[in-house]
């Protein structure tokens, strides 16, 4: 009986709206908590693909490279949930009220965040992460509930003046909230941040590749040969490959790059754990381009140049396979790319790119090896690439005078 009656007044203290916001506040918390251990812990996501680990290990991610925006969101609902515990009945009016302010000021900054950051996925990554979303989702909910009952604390204003008042200061703060998230926008936008990677070093001996008999970009007797994994359908890849001439230009000559497809889809590569629609067709697409490569060398490079190019509008869109095998033809002819593709060859170098894919951890590409040690970065310009190679890869960087003489010229 004494419990029915702690319950019964637990209700009445507790209406429904304030369930739903603390709820709502604790599942948020819970989400951006979650994706700021994995910023910090690393490694894969519980449930997620290759969506995930494109978001995540973004420039987007962190403010300036160092503070991650999932832990810039858990402080703000860890504040939201303190805030909506003076809400209640027994607490002071003045009180009250400053909650409902710092309230609503939070719900415009979650719903500012959530715009700007699926823009972002949409638009710029090209990529959804489930996490991320179901965070937004239920931050909007979170603040249009928080919206609707701060209006109607207003309702309670005895004079229609006093209404109208708190209904232009229930904008405001929501506006100043709006303005918050604008400002972490045009931060991320001016302060990128260094470059990011993920790494390590490969337990076992890794198949040799010999650069003389191998797609390359640079001479095969550089000092310096670097493996570097992609797919013809992934867009950090396309990105990667048209900076690659410019570090090889700023490492004069010392450095060349081995190209190895790696298709992200299991029915060519058994190290893929889960195949992605957006990655169908890659084993065909790649198939193509190592004949290109065996059927004549010296058109591999425009080839795979066409391949990451853009055709038209404002970004890169990957090329199907009707029109791969069309510009191939076209630059190999169709009798000479028909006999390379029969030849076993193109599958004993796929299985070899595959396996390097496999024992240096899986997960995604671009893939950067050099020895025992590989990195999957995230990188915005050369000069980034070539302090990730350093730091990442341990290859040795760039003289100062060919590296100042590199940066300094220009391209007309």
């Amino acid at each position: 009986m004494v419990l029915c009656r702690l319950a019964a007044g637990a209700v009445k203290s507790w209406p429904w709206w304030r369930w739903g916001i603390t709820v709502l506040t604790l599942i948020a918390l819970g989400l951006t908590t979650y994706l700021s251990w994995h910023y910090i812990a690393g490694g894969s996501m519980i449930g997620c693909g290759s969506g995930c680990g494109q978001v995540l290990n973004s420039r987007w991610s962190t403010i300036g490279g160092v503070l991650p925006v999932s832990g810039l969101a858990a402080g703000v609902y860890l504040a939201m949930l303190v805030a909506s515990l003076f809400l209640g009945p027994g607490t002071d009016l003045h009180l009250s009220r400053l909650a409902w302010g710092v309230m609503v000021v939070l719900a415009g900054a979650i719903v500012g965040s959530a715009v700007w950051f699926t823009v972002v996925q949409k638009w710029i990554i090209r990529a959804f992460c489930p996490y991320c979303m179901a965070a937004h989702l239920t931050g909007v909910v979170l603040a249009s509930l928080v919206m609707w009952k701060a209006s109607g604390q207003s309702d309670l204003a005895s004079r229609p003046t006093q209404r109208y008042r708190g209904y232009l200061l229930n904008l405001g703060l929501a506006c100043a909230g709006l303005g918050m998230a604008g400002g972490l926008a045009i931060l991320q936008v001016w302060m990128p941040g260094g470059a990011r990677f993920e790494g390590g070093q490969a337990q076992d001996v890794l198949p040799a590749i010999d650069p003389h008999h191998a797609p390359l970009l640079g001479s095969p007797d550089a000092p310096y040969i670097v493996t570097l994994l992609f797919d013809y359908k992934c867009p950090h890849c396309q990105r990667m490959h048209f900076m690659l001439d410019q570090v090889i230009s700023l490492y004069d000559g010392k450095l060349a790059f081995v190209l190895c497809p790696t298709p992200l889809d299991s029915s060519c590569n058994p190290y893929v754990a889960r195949d992605l629609e957006v990655y169908k067709d890659c084993c065909q697409l790649a198939k193509i381009g190592l004949a290109v490569w065996l059927a004549r060398p010296e058109a591999f490079s425009a080839f795979n140049r066409w391949m990451f190019s853009f055709e038209s509008g404002d970004h890169w869109k990957p090329r199907s396979v009707e029109a791969a095998k069309a510009k191939a033809v076209e630059l190999v002819g169709k009798g000479k790319l028909e006999a390379a593709l029969a030849d076993p060859w193109i599958e004993l170098y796929l299985q070899q790119g595959c396996r390097i894919f496999g024992q240096t951890g899986g997960g995604g590409v671009p893939k950067l090896v050099f020895g025992s040690q590989w990195i999957i970065p995230e990188v915005y310009d050369a000069e980034e690439l070539v302090t990730v190679l350093h730091t990442g890869l341990s290859v040795p960087g760039p003289s100062r005078k060919e590296h100042c003489d590199a940066s300094t010229s220009t391209e007309f």
